[in-house]
């Protein structure tokens, strides 16, 4: 048996049978049993029942399952679990509703299916804690992993601008 204080876990072998692993998920702890390769999002979805990221691709093409990992975009489809020592995982439930991004969307009535928002959401909140005044580049790099089939990317940038302005009022005030 192989242990690393770091990351709490401790592997059964190394091949590819379940370890525990202690993961820190929207600021809580919590300890799973999977295998290391595990992607991240079976585990949000699978183990712990946190279920907005959803499954689109599987490839990290179309951004559905979007995660920040310590603050970053990040496609938790391709993430393994064995990668997250230390790494803070904030998901589309970790926002709890109260992001300025998430009262624009509704402003601008975004969704249309909704399958995609909550990675467009998590994308989006990543760009403005990097760049809280996001140039139409800025937002078409950051937002260009995120595939809306509905077609609502105008409505998309809309949002972005104005949780961007909002942002720049409420920290000005």
């Amino acid at each position: 048996m192989r242990c690393s204080g770091a990351l709490e876990l401790c592997l059964v072998s190394a091949r590819g049978e379940t370890m525990t692993t202690s993961l820190l998920i929207n600021g809580k702890r919590v300890e799973v049993q999977a295998s290391p390769d595990t992607p991240l999002l079976w585990v949000l979805r699978d183990e712990l029942h946190l279920t907005g990221a959803k499954y689109g691709c599987g490839i990290a093409q179309c951004g559905a399952c979007t995660v920040h990992l310590d603050g970053k975009a990040t496609r938790s489809c391709v993430t393994p679990i064995s990668v997250l020592a230390g790494v803070s995982v904030t998901t589309i439930e970790g926002l709890e509703g109260r992001h300025a991004v998430q009262a624009a969307w509704i402003r601008a009535d975004v969704p249309q299916c909704g399958y995609c928002q909550s990675g467009q959401i998590m994308s989006a909140a990543a760009l403005l804690a990097a760049k809280p005044r996001p140039t139409d580049e800025d937002i078409d790099d950051a937002m260009s992993g995120n595939i809306c089939r509905c077609g609502c990317y105008q409505r998309v940038r809309a949002a972005i601008k104005d949780a961007a302005a909002m942002t720049s009022t409420t920290a000005e005030a």
